[in-house]
């Protein structure tokens, strides 16, 4: 087996989520005491116990994740459970989890990072308007007419057909009040609180540049594929301009996964709550193996 990691974005989070890694894994829980002394807050208990207003907040979630999947990582490896891993990724947020993963970053590292970006992408939400909404249905080039016509951006190419764009709230609205008219399948408003990978996010990007300007990258001990570009990162410069583009870049995440299959990924394995990956992943190409991991039966079983 030539195994992958995959590791979830923002809006995987659930309230509950890590609970039975804390309580049946030493090495989860070690992760999430370490979090809590890291952060300088509780985000064990916020994940746990909720509310899920506070859980959803950006910088909350993004740290959230990153914890929730290392800790689903530490208890597999600890369980003996975890095969020699050829690849990684992550969806937004996740790639930072997926660097760490490698040893980019040593885990209260790459914990400071995420929860920086978290912060950042929060305050950049909240000096401008901005949504977000799913065209399902639809091919790359039509998107991008519909983007240029619109004013907007593509933030996610997630699979076949399933395609995210990004930009002023009431641009985002235009379009889906227009989808009728304009032959579209499928157009959803998502319930979410800015324009991720979008331009809105450029005073997160300056500023999460200059943080990470002053961070110690590693090259990745096992191969890790960018969202900006869906293909592998390995020079520590390279890895560095990659997670500063993507806050304002699209996710490629389809070709992530297709270049991490081309690259000889026998099986893929979410490392997160939600299963979300995991339906990308069936969308794209039904013939992958793809496992779900996200409580701590599901590490022992």
């Amino acid at each position: 087996m030539s195994l992958a990691l995959i590791f979830a974005g923002q809006g995987a989070q659930k309230v509950g989520m890590g609970k039975s890694l804390y309580e049946g894994s030493a090495a989860a829980k070690a992760l999430y005491d370490e979090a809590n002394t890291v952060l300088g807050w509780d985000l064990r208990k916020i994940s746990f116990e909720g509310p899920e207003a506070d859980l959803t907040q950006t910088k909350v979630c993004q740290p959230a994740l990153f914890v929730h999947g290392l800790a689903v990582v530490a208890a597999l490896r600890e369980a003996g459970k975890l095969p020699a891993v050829k690849f990684a990724m992550g969806l937004s947020l996740g790639e930072v989890t997926a660097l760490t993963a490698a040893g980019v970053f040593d885990f209260a590292t790459g914990l400071k990072v995420v929860a920086e970006r978290g912060r950042l992408m929060q305050l950049a939400c909240e000096k401008s308007v901005g949504g977000m909404a799913a065209i399902i249905g639809e091919e790359r080039p039509r998107v991008a007419e519909l983007c240029a016509e619109f004013g907007i951006e593509a933030a996610n190419f997630n699979a076949p057909g399933q395609i995210i764009v990004s930009g002023e709230k009431a641009r985002v609205d235009a379009l889906v009040a227009a989808a009728k008219d304009k032959g579209l399948k499928r157009v959803m408003a998502l319930n979410v609180a800015g324009a991720y990978h979008s331009r809105l996010m450029e005073p997160a990007r300056a500023a999460f540049a200059a943080f990470l300007a002053g961070v110690n990258f590693h090259r990745p001990q096992f191969t890790v594929f960018s969202n900006t570009t869906g293909q592998a990162v390995s020079e520590p410069a390279q890895v560095r301009e990659a997670l500063v583009r993507q806050v304002v870049s699209s996710v490629l995440w389809e070709d992530c996964m297709r270049a991490c299959a081309a690259a000889g990924a026998t099986e893929f394995w979410e490392c997160g709550p939600g299963g979300v990956l995991a339906g990308l992943a069936r969308r794209t190409e039904k013939a992958w193996v793809v496992k779900s991991f996200a409580e701590f039966a599901d590490t022992a079983a």
